[in-house]
C-alpha cells in the first residue's frame, strides 16, 4: 500500500513538472518575437481563415483572445484542443500536421497567450 501511495505521489509530481515544462516552453516563445510572428501567421492562415476571428465578432467558433476557454485554459489544454480537436464541433484535430510539428502548436498557444485581452 505504501508503494502504491508513493507511486501516486511520484506520478503526480511528474505530471506537475510536465505542466511546468509546457508553460515554460510557451513563456520562452512569448518572449521570442519570431515565434510569436510564426504563431500569428499560422493562426491567421489556418484558424482565423476558416473559423476563429481575430476580433470579437459574432461567429459559431469561440473568440480566443478573451481568456475564456471552453475546453480548459492551461497551456497544455489549449495545445490538446488544437491537436486533438473537439468531437461534435467544427474544431478538427490538427495533430502535429504543421511544418514544424509540435513546435508550431506551442507557437500558436504562445501567440494566443501574448495577444489575449484583459
Amino acid at each position: 500500500m505504501k508503494r502504491f501511495a508513493l507511486s501516486i505521489l511520484i506520478l503526480a509530481g511528474l505530471v506537475a513538472c510536465g505542466d511546468s515544462l509546457q508553460s515554460s516552453i510557451v513563456q520562452t516563445y512569448i518572449e521570442d518575437p519570431a515565434a510569436i510572428a510564426r504563431g500569428r501567421a499560422i493562426f491567421t492562415g489556418t484558424c482565423a481563415g476558416y473559423c476563429h476571428k481575430t476580433t470579437n465578432i459574432a461567429s459559431d467558433a469561440p473568440y480566443l483572445f478573451d481568456s475564456q476557454w471552453l475546453h480548459g485554459g492551461s497551456d497544455q489544454d489549449i495545445f490538446n484542443t488544437i491537436s486533438n480537436g473537439v468531437p461534435g464541433t467544427r474544431m478538427i484535430a490538427f495533430g502535429t500536421n504543421f511544418p514544424e510539428g509540435e513546435d508550431d502548436l506551442w507557437k500558436i498557444v504562445a501567440y494566443l497567450r501574448s495577444s489575449r485581452q484583459q
